[in-house]
């Protein structure tokens, strides 16, 4: 065991109420593409933005295309050692609450509790209607659209779905940020794992809990906006760290 991980494997024994703040470059080892990396989805595609996708059908059908390419490889991902070294983390009565930036379903595959969970980016699981909010699993629209290459609409009002994801230019939910910031507030071990740190308000979570002097540990490969705040840095593969962490504990 490297130094580094050691120290993270004596800060995990030591820690009773630990805030994980997890990215993409924790199911990269899923088979799920990251977003800002050499290979990112950004480095080919341009983000649709929530107001574009309201006033415009063009916009609309290339957030659907884009949706639909995408979607096989999140209906096959399945969880890797660190989603499920993150719920041995649960097990052991050390985990307060997992904020994930994440939309795969991941963490609730491995078995985190929803209770514990909050997903401050929504999921891909299910889209919503932007009216009604009616929500459903999301088989059915991806299906219509494949076949009709429409935006598919709610069967209840007929007004526009959407995958239940936060889209660029679209706010948070403001409860579940505060539920996460609330959450930072009571660690006492703060985690961030697999992100760039770049996305905002996302990211003040985990800096939150920093900034009151709270040890900060970044386990992601690549440089963070974080890194100088952190009490450990870890520039590595997460799902090779994690795990060997808490193999100790």
């Amino acid at each position: 065991m490297s130094p580094a991980v050691e120290h993270l494997r004596a800060l995990l024994e030591r820690s009773t109420r630990v805030l994980v703040f997890t990215g993409a470059g924790l199911s990269t080892g899923s088979g799920i593409p990251d977003f800002r990396g050499p290979t990112g989805v950004w480095q080919s595609r341009t983000p649709v933005y929530y107001q574009a996708f309201m006033a415009d059908e063009a916009a609309r059908r290339e957030y659907w295309e884009y949706k639909l390419e995408g979607h096989r490889a999140f209906a096959d991902a399945r969880p890797n050692a660190a989603h499920l070294a993150l719920v041995e983390l649960e097990r052991q009565g050390k985990l307060d609450c997992l904020v994930t930036q994440n939309i795969d379903g991941l963490h609730q595959a491995a078995g985190t509790s929803a209770g514990k969970l909050i997903e401050l980016h929504g999921t891909n699981a299910e889209v919503e209607c932007v009216e009604c909010r009616r929500r459903e699993p999301c088989a059915r629209a991806m299906t219509e659209f494949a076949e009709t290459r429409e935006p598919p609409t709610c069967p209840d009002c007929g007004a526009l779905l959407k995958p239940a994801v936060v889209m660029f230019g679209q706010a948070l939910d403001g409860a579940l940020l505060g539920r996460a910031l609330r959450a930072a507030e009571r660690a006492d071990l703060v985690l961030a794992l697999g992100s760039s740190l770049v996305v905002t308000p996302a990211a003040d979570v985990p800096l939150a809990g920093a900034r009151r002097g709270t040890p900060y540990v970044i386990v992601n490969r690549g440089e963070t906006a974080h890194d100088r705040q952190a009490t450990l840095r870890i520039d590595d593969d997460v799902v090779r760290v994690l795990p060997a962490a808490l193999a100790g504990t």
